[in-house]
C-alpha cells in the first residue's frame, strides 16, 4: 500500500527511443576529469622513473570506460594490451626492456614487388613505426626502450600505429588482388536491415543533390551546388558511418575542392559531381561490405578552439540567406548544414557539440532516423511541424547533463523558429555558434 500511496516501487524503464547505432567519427577529446589526472600521473611518475607505474596510468587514461577499446593488464614488470581502432587490433606487450606493439595489416602468401614498393614509400611518412613482413604477414610495429617510453612518445606512437594500420588494410587489400584479409574477427557487421536502409538513403541523397544541381545555372550557383556536395559528404560520413575503401573515396572527393589550385569552382563541382555519380553506380553488395560496427581509441582529428567552429557556422550562415530569401529552400539548408557538419567532420569535437549536431541532423532527417526504428523524433516533415517542446527540453537536457564542465554554456532556446525548416536551421546553429564554451 505504501508502495503504490508513496511510489516507493520499482519505476518504469524507459523504454529505449531506438537501435544502438554508432554515428559519426571518434572523438577522444571528451575524457572526464579524472582520465585527464591519470595522464598528469603518467607524466610525473615518468620523469620519477617508475616506468611500470607510468604505463599503468597512461593506459587507464587512454582507455574510454564507455565502450571499452582498451584491454591492459600488468604483472610486475610484464604486461599485454590491446587497442581498437575499427577494423584493426593494435597488439603490445610489456617488460622491463620496453614497449612493443604491432597489428596486423593483410596475408600475403606469394611475395609482391608492387607492394612492398608502395609499404617502401609510405615508410618514409611515418614518425615513429614502420611497415614489416613477417613470413607471409604484412603488419605495422612499433617500439620503444622503457627509459623512453614517456606518455607523449607512447600516445603519437600508438596513435600513429592505431590510425595508419586502419586506413591501409583495406586500401591493400583492395589495390592488390594477392593480399588476403587478416585479423578482423573482431567488427561487428551492420544488421542487413540497417545496411538496406543506410544504402536507400545513401542513392536518396546523392540523387537528390545531383537532380537539384542539374537545375540550376552552373556557374550562377557555384557556390550553393559546391556547399551541397560538401554537405552531402559530411552527412554521408556522420549519418551512414561508411568505413574502408568507401570512407577513403569520400575524402578524395572533399580533396578535390579543397585542393589549393587555381581551379574555378564549377570545374571542381563538375568533378565532385561526376564522382558521386560513379559512387551511385557501385553494386550495392560492395557497400555493405563498408557497414560495420567497431571500437576506436583515437581521433583521426585534432581539437580546435570553439572560435573555428563559430566562424564556419557564421559564414555558412551569412551565406545561406540569399537562397532562402529566393526561394531555394533546399539548397540554403543544406549550406546551413555544412556550416555545423564541417566542424563535425574536420575537428574532434566536444561531445556536447556532438550532442547538439546530432539533435539537428535528427529533425533534418527526420525519415532516415524513423527508418531505422528511432521514435523520439521531433519533426515531422510530411507536415512541417515540430515539437518545439521536445526540442527544448532536449536542447536543456544536453546543456545540463555538460553544465559542471560548461558553467557559461547557454543555448537561448527562446530564440529557436518554428515555423520553416530553413528559418530553424539558421536559429538552431546561430545560438550553437555564440555558445561559450569555457571550461
Amino acid at each position: 500500500m505504501l508502495n503504490k500511496l508513496f511510489g516507493w516501487g520499482k519505476k518504469k524503464e524507459v523504454p529505449k527511443a531506438g537501435p544502438e547505432i554508432p554515428f559519426g567519427r571518434y572523438s577522444d577529446n571528451n575524457k572526464p576529469l579524472a582520465k585527464v589526472n591519470r595522464w598528469t600521473d603518467a607524466d610525473n611518475l615518468y620523469k620519477e622513473k617508475k616506468y611500470p607505474e607510468s604505463i599503468d596510468a597512461f593506459f587507464e587514461y587512454l582507455r574510454d570506460d564507455t565502450i571499452q577499446n582498451v584491454v591492459y593488464e600488468r604483472n610486475g614488470a610484464e604486461g599485454r594490451f590491446e587497442l581498437y581502432q575499427g577494423s584493426k587490433i593494435v597488439r603490445g606487450t610489456i617488460s622491463k626492456e620496453g614497449v612493443t606493439a604491432e597489428v596486423t595489416l593483410a596475408k600475403m602468401p606469394q611475395a609482391s614487388v608492387p607492394v612492398m614498393r608502395r609499404l617502401l614509400e609510405m615508410n618514409f611518412n611515418l614518425y615513429y613505426s614502420r611497415f614489416a613482413l613477417d613470413n607471409d604477414r604484412l603488419c605495422m610495429r612499433f617500439d620503444s626502450g622503457i627509459d623512453a617510453a614517456s606518455p607523449s612518445k607512447l600516445y603519437y606512437g600508438l596513435k600513429e600505429l592505431a590510425i595508419k594500420a586502419d586506413k591501409q588494410d583495406d586500401l591493400l587489400v583492395q589495390d592488390f588482388s594477392m593480399l588476403q584479409t587478416a585479423d578482423n574477427e573482431h567488427i561487428i557487421i551492420s544488421p542487413q536491415q540497417e545496411k538496406e536502409i543506410k544504402y536507400e538513403y545513401l542513392q536518396k541523397w546523392i540523387q537528390q543533390v545531383l537532380d537539384t544541381a542539374a537545375s540550376v545555372d552552373a556557374e550562377k550557383f557555384s557556390g550553393g551546388i559546391a556547399y551541397m556536395l560538401l554537405a552531402l559528404i559530411y552527412r554521408i560520413d556522420y549519418l551512414i558511418t561508411p568505413e574502408g575503401k568507401l570512407l577513403h573515396d569520400l575524402e578524395k572527393i572533399t580533396g578535390i575542392y579543397f585542393k589549393k589550385d587555381e581551379r574555378p569552382v564549377t570545374e571542381k563541382n563538375r568533378d565532385m559531381l561526376e564522382e558521386f555519380k560513379k559512387l551511385k553506380e557501385r553494386p550495392k553488395e560492395e557497400i555493405f561490405t563498408y557497414l560495420f560496427h567497431s571500437k576506436y581509441t583515437f581521433s583521426i582529428v585534432a581539437p580546435q578552439p570553439h572560435k573555428a567552429v563559430s566562424d564556419s557556422i557564421h559564414v555558412a550562415n551569412q551565406n545561406m540567406v540569399w537562397y532562402r530569401d529566393n526561394n531555394y529552400p533546399f539548397i540554403a539548408s543544406q549550406i546551413a548544414e555544412y556550416g555545423i557538419s564541417y566542424c563535425q567532420y574536420s575537428y574532434s569535437l566536444p561531445k556536447v557539440i556532438t550532442e547538439l549536431f546530432h539533435l539537428y541532423m535528427k529533425i533534418n532527417y527526420a525519415d532516415f532516423f524513423t527508418a531505422l526504428g528511432y521514435t523520439n523524433i521531433p519533426y515531422d516533415a510530411a507536415r512541417n511541424k515540430f515539437d518545439s517542446e521536445e526540442i527544448i527540453d532536449s536542447v536543456r537536457e544536453i546543456q545540463s547533463k555538460w553544465r559542471d564542465k560548461y558553467p557559461n554554456m547557454d543555448f537561448k532556446t527562446q530564440n529557436l523558429r518554428f515555423d520553416t525548416l530553413v528559418n530553424f536551421d539558421m536559429t538552431y546553429t546561430n545560438e550553437i555558434e555564440f555558445l561559450n564554451m569555457d571550461t
